[in-house]
């Protein structure tokens, strides 16, 4: 397997990566959920999903896209025009985000508190919901799929401990 293909494909994920780690730094602003409970009692989604960082998560998963059209547009998503790439790195963050939603939402039905750990399901369900959103201009072979999650875990799990440390967040998760 030629090592500029991973080179490709995590020039292709970065906005998604960007959207991820941003609400870290720039939540805030009341939950998204609004504080509503779904059927069974429990919040949709938990005091972790703000408005403010999902906003700039989006927004800056966005710009990083727009960033890496300029700067490098032979590797990201090269087959595509501008309006399609920016589509493209829309997909991306809102995906994400909509992905790390989409397993907040699961902890919450399966009885996790806000905080609580779901090994797995913290690291990818980004990954997850960014390569829903934009399947149809990023497929991927088993390799590449197999390839980004266990780099998106690797990356994922690196990045928040070291959150953690510098007291971004409360858990190394």
């Amino acid at each position: 397997m030629n090592p500029i293909i991973f080179l490709y494909l995590l020039v292709m994920i970065f906005p998604a990566y960007i959207a991820n780690a941003i609400p870290v730094i720039a939540g805030g602003g009341g939950s998204i959920d609004f504080n509503i409970k779904f059927l069974d009692g429990r919040r949709l989604l938990g005091k972790g999903k703000t408005i403010r960082g999902t906003f700039w998560g989006i927004a800056a998963g966005f710009i990083t896209g727009i960033v890496l059209i300029f700067v490098l547009p032979t590797m990201f998503f090269p087959l595509y025009d501008f309006s399609t790439k920016l589509l493209i790195s829309f997909l991306l963050s809102f995906g994400a985000l909509f992905g790390d939603s989409a397993g907040s939402f699961l902890k919450r039905r399966f009885g996790f508190k806000d905080g609580q750990q779901a090994e797995y399901l913290d690291q990818l369900s980004f990954l997850a919901g960014s390569l829903l959103f934009t399947y149809s201009y990023f497929p991927l072979t088993p390799i590449n799929l197999v390839f980004l999650i266990i780099f998106s875990y690797l990356i994922h799990k690196i990045t928040n401990l070291i959150a953690h440390r510098l007291n971004l967040k409360k858990v190394p998760w």
